[in-house]
């Protein structure tokens, strides 16, 4: 199963993940968020394939979500209004991200990751 591995390549988090997926022999395209960040309508299609809540898609420790004060539009939740912020900079979003056939990984949790892939 090749999976879609989206990481800001600085991101520390992002290596261990990386690392992870070279050492695990897992068959993956890569893309760099910053440069080549997902469009409203594919975080849409995430979204939907994830089944988790708009908000985890968000990079909530990141200077630019303070620096914009997203916590309380977050909160209200305006889903069309949130992708649509989400997809004009990667430093907003949550990553890693990996999207593959059976769902979606946000962020690096081993023991999840280990679980998503061995479906």
């Amino acid at each position: 199963m090749k999976v879609l591995f989206m990481e800001y390549p600085k991101c520390s988090t992002c290596i261990k993940a990386k690392k992870w997926l070279l050492e695990n022999k897992i068959d993956f395209e890569d893309r760099d968020i910053v440069k080549e960040n997902p469009t409203a309508e594919e975080l849409k299609k995430f979204l939907e394939k994830s089944g988790e809540p708009l908000k985890k898609f968000f990079n909530t420790s990141g200077i630019l979500y303070r620096e914009m004060n997203l916590k309380e539009k977050v909160a209200e939740g305006n889903q069309e209004e949130l992708l649509e912020i989400l997809s004009t900079n990667g430093m907003l979003v949550k990553r890693p991200l990996v999207i593959g056939e059976n769902g979606v990984l946000i962020g690096f949790k081993e023991e999840y990751w280990k679980e998503f892939f061995n479906k």
